[in-house]
This record gives structure tokens, sequence and C-alpha cells, in this order.
């Protein structure tokens, strides 16, 4: 049977290119900030939303997304006014809301361990119609105002004294980014697992800054890397029958660990061309060559 054919696969695939866009996109962001952790901590928190929405009966993504939107506003909270103990209120924050999505979840009377499992790392069968329509929904705000706003998001990453400097409303930009994070985390958790999410987030960009010399280059690599593999992933897993989540994750750590390893020469290709197109200026200039430039 053809992989199309299917529409549980169907939905899988479009939810896992969606994922594949949105993860990398708030990602590099979140590295950028030196906060390439965030996305782990709001998967913790996003658990009681899917137990909460278990326990009404109502759908786990929505309920999800409203509760990971309110614990990332906290987080960032926390980081901007917490002192010397915001990392041990932020912890809290993590581990009371994976202990309270397992309660609630156990609670709930459609709540069992095949449902917890299924949100934790992921599941081809488990992204119904009315997920998919949630999961596009959040992705196209996710996605407008990464790349709607990334000159802004891109200046507050960079130095936020010299962006409130000029003008820009570094607290309210702040905040958007916790709520973009929280809602990719929402978008990503029925493909990629909430366990896993953090690092769709985190690998691809880390893979790109391998290569790539500028923060655009960045991230449009970074997007295309996380395309591929959330795309290969969800296929394999489907051939296979392995874990999408796990599958995904791997292949991207796969293509970090092949970026690394090019990146190397490839620095010094870069190297060498530019003490060429050095040496070309200077003699056109009619300036001498530097000494250690002289060949022997």
């Amino acid at each position: 049977m053809d992989i199309l054919d299917a529409a549980f696969m169907q939905r899988a695939l479009l939810a896992a290119l969606l994922v594949g866009i949105t993860a990398p996109a708030i990602g590099i962001y979140l590295v950028q900030r030196h906060q390439s952790l965030m996305g782990d901590g709001i998967g913790h928190v996003a658990l009681t939303g899917v137990g909460l929405g278990f326990l009404l009966n109502a759908s786990p993504v929505w309920v999800a997304a409203a509760v990971c939107v309110a614990g990332a506003v906290i987080m960032e909270l926390v980081r901007s006014y917490g002192k010397a103990r915001g990392d041990i209120a932020l912890a809290m924050l993590f581990y009371g809301g994976m202990a309270g999505g397992v309660m609630l979840i156990n609670l709930s009377d459609g709540g069992s361990n095949a449902n917890l499992v299924t949100y934790l790392f992921g599941s081809l069968t488990t992204v119904s119609q009315q997920d998919l329509v949630a999961i596009c929904v959040l992705a196209a705000f996710v996605i407008l105002a990464t790349l709607g706003l990334r000159r802004q998001l891109f200046a507050i990453c960079q130095d936020e004294e010299f962006a409130r400097v000029t003008g820009l409303p570094v607290r309210l930009l702040n905040l958007l980014v916790a709520i973009t994070a929280a809602l990719t985390v929402t978008v990503a958790m029925r493909v990629v697992g909430l366990l896993l999410v953090s690092a769709l987030m985190v690998i691809p960009v880390a893979a790109s800054q391998q290569i790539a010399r500028s923060f655009a280059t960045t991230l449009a690599l970074s997007v295309g890397i996380g395309v591929l593999v959330t795309l290969s992933g969800t296929t394999t897993s489907y051939y296979v029958d392995v874990p999408p989540g796990a599958t995904i994750v791997l292949l991207a750590i796969g293509v970090f660990v092949v970026l690394t390893a090019i990146a190397a020469p490839l620095a010094k290709s870069r190297a060498r061309r530019s003490a060429d197109e050095e040496r070309c200026t200077l003699e056109e200039d009619g300036g001498a060559v530097p000494a250690d430039d002289v060949r022997v």
C-alpha cells in the first residue's frame, strides 16, 4: 500500500511538515538567547494541559496550547525578574507540570498509559483531523511571528539593551518568543513527542551553524533540515515500524554529525579563498604583498 493511501499518514506527514518548519524557526532565537532547553521545560508543562484536556473531555491540543502559553509567560517573567532563586522556581514549574500531567491523565476516564506514551514520544496513528486543524492554526501563527518579526526578534536576541535603546518593545517581544515556543511545543507533540520536541528546536539550528555564515542562511538551512528529518523520519517510522519521534531526532543528530565533519575543511577553503582575494586586491592596488603571504 502506498504511504499516501492511508488517511492517517496524510495527516501525519502534513503535521510533520509543519513541525519541521516551526521548530527550527523558533529554535534559532532560543539558541541565540542561550535558552536551548526552554522547549524541554515547556514540554513538561504541556503534559498538564494534555491531562487537563482528557479530564475535561476537551481537545488536548487546544488545552495544552493554553496551558503552555501560561507556563511560558511565567517562565519569561521569572527569567526577567527572578534573582538568585529563579532557577529553583523554574525547576518547580517544570517538574510540577510533569507530575500534574501524569496525575490528571490517570484521573481522567479516558486516560491510560498508552495515551501518556503517545504524547511523550509521539505517534503517527493518533493525529486526528481535529488535531490537524489545531496544528495548522497554531503553526500559521508561529510561522507568521518568527518570519514576519525576524529583524526585531534577532535584535533582542543579540543585545536586549541596544534593542531597548532603539525603541523596540523588548518585554513584549520576549513574551512573544516565549509564547511562540509554547505553541511550537503543542504543534510538535503529536509527531515528535513532548520529551523530544526540544531536540528538534535545537539540533537543526546547531547543525546549520556549522556551515552557515549569516543569520538568514542559518534560519533557511535550519528549516530545510527540519523539514528533511521530520518527513524522512515519519516515512521511515511507517515502513520500519519504529517510533517517529526517536527516528526524527536520530536523523537530526546524523545531519549534525555530517555537517560538523565537513565544517573544518569548508572553513579552511573559505579562509584560503579570502586570503587569495585579499592578495589579488593588494596587487591590483599596487600594494606590497604581506611578508606572511610570500611563499618560498
